[in-house]
């Protein structure tokens, strides 16, 4: 056999197997039909990503967890250096007592003031008596009454000097609660339960008010987005019932329900492959994965996965075999 015959022989081989594939892939893709009161459309699944971020700048002096790992709600993940805020604090607290000394000091003072009032009161009614019996003059009797006016004056000052120790006090108060706040933020926590999908930064690092040490992803809320025409779009109910089924898990349909419905419509994004699509004003919907199954497979689905998600237009339409959870 010439090396011509055997070049045309490798290139018919060539095109057997690339029609081959061809058809292969198009079966594996082909449009599925189904049955009436229910659509579908493809997407991937997401899962809500939140970062863990400080309030506070300051060093980075521990990040314990790494990236997979799995973190509870509330659990301390990382700390700032705070040696400085403690010192503040300190002092914000002496600061608390001195405080709470001068309105002691104060309060004295208005009970040596009363006692004054009291003396002097005695003093000016004993004059009156005995001016009226014409023992002492006239002039005694003012004198007393200047003393009664004086010890009255003495009196309101010495309350206005407790009025503002005490606003010294919650004044001083208020700062050191201020300052346990911020020694506070200084240990950062998870805000939710879930698996690190990035280590941000790393112990030493001087972080900014507002930046991110960790990335989380919430494995109990994940979603599918998909997009439907608007004649099917405008009968999917909110909160209807749904299914996922991923490609990864064909015989596993996840129990679903419609979480959002856009009011608007819109074309279709570039990742639908065909023009026919693309074309056509479609609507978006989001298909939430039931957290209590989410729950009980956290370490099944994940993030990113392709996939279907299959909506009811009609509330009795009955779910095909391969979408029934439980026989439903």
């Amino acid at each position: 056999m010439n090396r011509s015959r055997v070049g045309k022989f490798l290139v018919f081989a060539l095109f057997l197997s690339a029609t081959a594939a061809t058809g292969f892939y198009l079966y594996q893709h082909r449009a599925v039909g189904l049955p009436a009161g229910l659509a579908a459309g493809n997407g991937r699944l997401e899962a809500i990503e939140v970062d863990v971020a400080t309030k506070v700048a300051g060093r980075l002096s521990e990040l314990g967890p790494h990236e997979g790992d799995w973190v509870e709600a509330g659990a301390v993940v990382a700390r700032l250096d705070a040696d400085d805020l403690r010192a503040q604090l300190q002092a914000a607290e002496a600061q608390v007592q001195q405080a709470q000394r001068a309105v002691d000091e104060t309060r004295a003072g208005v009970r040596k003031s009363q006692s004054d009032v009291a003396l002097a009161g005695k003093t000016l009614k004993r004059s009156e008596e005995l001016v009226g019996k014409g023992f002492i003059s006239r002039n005694k009797l003012d004198t007393d009454q200047t003393g009664m006016d004086g010890a009255m004056a003495g009196m309101a000052q010495a309350r206005s000097k407790v009025s503002g120790a005490d606003a010294g006090v919650a004044a001083a108060e208020a700062k050191a609660d201020s300052l346990r706040v911020t020694l506070n933020d200084t240990s950062l926590k998870a805000p939710i339960a879930g698996r690190v999908l990035y280590r941000l930064a790393e112990p030493g690092e001087v972080l900014a008010a507002g930046g991110k040490a960790l990335t989380l992803l919430n494995l109990d809320d994940m979603f599918m987005t998909i997009y439907l025409p608007t004649d099917k779009a405008g009968q999917v109910a909110l909160h209807g019932e749904a299914r996922i089924l991923l490609d990864a898990l064909p015989g596993q349909p996840i129990p679903a329900t419609v979480s959002f419905v856009a009011p608007k419509a819109q074309f279709t994004p570039r990742e639908v492959e065909t023009r026919t699509e693309r074309e056509k004003l479609m609507f978006r919907i989001k298909v939430k994965a039931d957290p209590a199954w989410l729950a009980a497979h956290r370490d099944l689905a994940k993030g990113g996965m392709p996939g279907v998600a299959y909506v009811r237009l009609d509330a009795n339409a009955p779910w095909p075999a391969n979408l029934q959870i439980n026989g439903k």
